[in-house]
């Protein structure tokens, strides 16, 4: 699903969990080094991997999620104070709000969705997280009285039934992937719900504030908040051997920098429609990777019941697209 602020050439959109918010630009512009597609394809690789990186770490899920956006937001704070000094003094109280809101709420995402992979499959999990856009469509249409099309609510219709095949198909098959898919998966769930709601509240926000400014605000609560679950669980945040600080380092440059980043600068050039399409590569991709160097097969509910699940988002999203806002 996209949202799209702004005049037709300058269009910011939100429908990923970047660390970077988006500035598409739909006008005439020098075409890139880098085909668009490719680079959309790399971005795609790289997002896929999160979900492994956070299997192979050893250390708490909560740990993880934190270092990956802690190391994402340090090197964009000496890029604010230098040049965006000035802009954080003209943030408003209400923007401040909405902005702590949205950071609280990445923050939850991030905790949920890196738990939910200690106790189900990646291919599971992965799926069912990013199933955030029909819950955006949900809120928007409760919260913000946005049109929901019959279309829309089909493809959620569908969603959920695929949800349903992954989530309970497997137990009455008997044949589990994790220690307990059912938490698992409803931990996915949670992380879709936050992500969308780190959405809906940080939607509006970029168009009264700068792009460093917004960034650094709602990382740094992100990573404020993350520290807090941390510290209530009693978990240390040192002590980890060598290999779990390149696993931090890399949950941050690859899914982070060259994933999400690559995305943001391919929607310049794509349609933030195919952009947003595409990201359900992302729990194909990591399906392949976790069978490739985690031996980790998806049994044939989770196979049927993701298909069924990208088929409803996929519909929700393009629909969603094609849909014009409402102007009362």
């Amino acid at each position: 699903m996209s949202y799209s602020f702004g005049s037709e050439r300058d269009r910011f959109t939100t429908d990923n969990l970047s660390p970077f918010p988006v500035v598409a630009v739909i006008s005439a512009r020098p075409g890139p080094v880098v085909p668009p597609l490719i680079g959309l394809t790399v971005a795609i690789v790289a997002i896929s991997t999160g979900a492994i990186l956070v299997r192979l770490s050893d250390a708490p899920s909560t740990v993880a999620a934190f270092y990956r956006v802690l190391f994402t937001t340090l090197p964009l704070i000496p890029v604010a104070v230098w040049r965006y000094r000035d802009a954080f003094g003209r943030i408003g109280p209400r923007d401040l709000f909405f902005a702590t809101l949205a950071g609280v709420a990445l923050a939850l995402h991030f905790a949920a969705w890196f738990e939910s992979l200690d106790w189900t499959s990646v291919a599971a999990s992965v799926t069912l997280v990013q199933s955030q856009p029909l819950f955006v469509a949900l809120g928007a249409w409760l919260l913000l009285r946005e049109r929901l099309t019959s279309k829309m609510v089909l493809g959620i219709v569908v969603a959920v039934c695929g949800m349903a095949t992954m989530s309970l198909g497997d137990l009455l098959g008997g044949v589990l992937v994790g220690p307990d898919p059912l938490l698992g998966n409803s931990l996915a769930l949670l992380g879709a719900v936050m992500a969308a709601g780190y959405v809906l509240a940080g939607r509006s926000l970029r168009q009264r504030i700068s792009l460093i400014p917004y960034v650094v605000v709602v990382y740094s609560v992100c990573t404020v908040t993350l520290l807090a679950i941390v510290l209530a669980q009693g978990e240390t945040l040192t002590g980890y051997p060598p290999r779990e600080w390149l696993i931090f380092l890399g949950l941050a440059v690859g899914p982070g920098l060259l994933g999400h980043t690559v995305i943001n600068w391919a929607l310049k050039y794509l349609e933030s429609t195919i952009v947003s399409v595409s990201m359900l590569g992302e729990p194909i991709g990591a399906t392949l990777l976790a069978l490739v160097f985690l031996a980790e097969a998806p049994t044939a509910y989770t196979v049927v019941g993701g298909i069924i699940v990208l088929t409803g988002i996929a519909l929700t999203i393009v629909e969603r697209s094609a849909t014009p806002p409402d102007t009362d």
